[in-house]
């Protein structure tokens, strides 16, 4: 395919066809059309095959083969294992990053935890958040897992902060990138543009097939059908769909639930606990072929999302351009989307309540079919306006032209983050210890004595004051003798200032020894919570 004079030499890389990713997908709509504009060629990445229509049409190279040369690297950087090679490639020869996924610490998991490699995993999150992503990372070792870590450590920065540009979906993405790199970089970003997805308005299905298909779903011609398309994971909240089949007013809703089932999600269960299960369909994997078909038999889709790696949705962009409104997540980047193509679903804390919210938004549409099918026109005319293929490839042509004449400086240094030291908040080994002077035999029993407790931090968190309830260090004294703790029912000692490592705190004590036996002790406590010696301090008890 002949490229346009002087224009720019770009290396594409990308996973492609066969591999079932969504972006090997888009990258076939993009490629389509940014081919004519530019001297192009497509690199083959280690491990993965290439369909032969896309060898046919295309200059493809192998990634161990290819020399840069003066080309202009263009990766498509996603966050699920068939990245993993652009990455590395990405790392070694920086160039332009579409960044479909915000947040990459899906494939740092996939790069190191699923193999059992944990010393990378803890290192490598340790390399992109400091001390904090190293102390998250540390947490699986003892069984600590959870969506937190995932999506509030993005794990993006040495791979982008390389970069000659990237560019990004949504305007949201944008400011998202603008934030989290510029906590780190010493100098000026990359720069970023967004551009729009490419989505081809395909032709709508034939009416008498989605018509069959509806047939064949048990699905009456009378009832509404919401239909919710791709692998189902919870953060898709595909259970908030099976609720508001449940809500009143809803009796004659239907649900189709295409795709696998994450096995974590045991939908079919919850149909029958809410009773609705005559009214759900779900199909397991769907032939990607039947999908325009199954999108057409819906009256409505949902597409929700939370939380969100911020990647722009092309199974809900594929929705609107057939002609078919969507319900999303009122969320990050989904609240740049049009209110007359989308129903913008409030976020709960209670899934119960978040189904109850949303039946409320529906109740009126769904007795108006006229306004639901202007909804669905507005969606396909605004992804004809809005993400031509051809429109799409431009923006991106015009980004790689313009920063492939950009010199090709160093990659700007990194700043390391400054957070808060841990504090015995939220920390949760924290050695020390307590010794106390003037104590010392002889003592007679009877005298009274001015003493000092000493305490010292000898760990990495900082020891809080007992002044803070949240976290505030307290100290347990207690003084023994014939059976009873004669400081029984007396107010804790709370330590009087913070303690950062490696510092000492003195604190005086006056005490009477009492006559006969006696033993001192003295324990730490967090305030609120348990004795610190579950957390590497130690008391000090001793014979007086």
């Amino acid at each position: 395919m002949a490229a346009r004079p002087n224009a720019p030499a770009v290396d594409f890389v990308s996973p492609l066809p066969p591999v079932r990713s969504g972006i090997a997908d888009y990258s076939v709509d993009l490629l389509q059309e940014l081919a004519p504009l530019c001297d192009l060629r497509l690199i083959r990445l280690p491990g993965q095959e290439v369909a032969s229509e896309v060898m046919d049409r295309y200059r493809v190279v192998d990634a161990a083969a290819s020399d840069p040369g003066g080309r202009l690297p263009f990766y498509q950087m996603g966050n699920n294992v068939y990245h993993e090679g652009v990455r590395r490639l990405a790392l070694d020869s920086p160039g332009v990053v579409t960044v479909h996924d915000l947040r990459l610490h899906h494939l740092l998991v996939e790069s190191t935890l699923a193999s059992g490699d944990l010393d990378s995993y803890v290192s490598g999150l340790g390399e992109e958040h400091g001390w904090e992503g190293a102390a998250a990372a540390l947490s699986i070792r003892w069984g600590g897992h959870g969506r937190a870590r995932l999506f509030e450590m993005p794990a993006h920065r040495s791979l982008l902060l390389r970069q000659r540009g990237l560019l990004t979906h949504s305007n949201w993405g944008l400011r998202f990138l603008e934030e989290e790199l510029g906590e780190w970089a010493e100098g000026r970003l990359p720069p970023m543009r967004r551009v729009p997805m490419p989505m081809p308005a395909p032709d709508l299905p034939d009416a008498e097939q989605a018509a069959a298909f509806r047939e064949g779903a048990g699905v009456p011609r009378s009832a509404v059908l919401i239909g919710s398309f791709g692998f189902q994971t919870p953060i898709k909240r595909t259970d908030v769909l099976l609720r508001i089949l449940a809500e009143p007013g809803m009796e004659q809703v239907h649900a189709l639930v295409v795709g696998d089932v994450a096995p974590e999600l045991d939908l079919g269960a919850l149909a029958r606990e809410l009773g609705v299960q005559d009214r759900v369909t779900m199909t397991g994997f769907l032939d990607p072929a039947a999908f325009p078909t199954a999108i057409s038999a819906c009256d409505l889709c949902l597409n929700l999302r939370y939380p969100s790696a911020g990647e722009t949705s092309a199974s809900l962009l594929r929705i609107l351009a057939l002609g078919r409104a969507a319900v999303v997540s009122d969320y990050a980047q989904f609240v740049e989307l049009p209110d007359d193509i989308v129903i913008k679903a409030p976020l709960k804390d209670d899934p119960g309540a978040e189904a109850g919210a949303l039946a409320g938004l529906l109740r009126g549409l769904f007795t108006a079919p006229d306004r639901l099918a202007g909804m669905g026109a507005a969606a396909r005319a605004f992804i004809e306006r809005e993400h031509r293929p051809a429109s799409a490839a431009r923006v991106v042509f015009e980004a790689l032209d313009e920063w492939s004449r950009l010199p090709v400086g160093k990659p700007p240094a990194l700043r390391p983050p400054r957070p808060p030291a841990p504090t015995s908040l939220t920390w949760g080994w924290l050695p020390g210890r307590i010794d106390v002077e003037g104590c010392d035999p002889p003592w007679p029993g009877g005298e009274r004595r001015s003493i000092e407790l000493v305490v010292s931090n000898t760990g990495f968190a900082t020891w809080l004051s007992g002044r803070n309830q949240d976290g505030g260090v307290v100290l347990e004294p207690q003084l023994w003798s014939g059976g009873r703790d004669l400081f029984r029912g007396r107010p804790w000692i709370p330590l009087p200032r913070d303690l950062p490592p490696g510092d000492a705190c003195r604190i005086p004590l006056k005490l009477r020894r009492p006559i006969g036996r006696a033993r001192l002790r003295c324990e730490p406590h967090l305030f609120g919570g348990g004795s610190m010696t579950l957390c590497g301090a130690t008391a000090f008890d001793s014979e007086l």
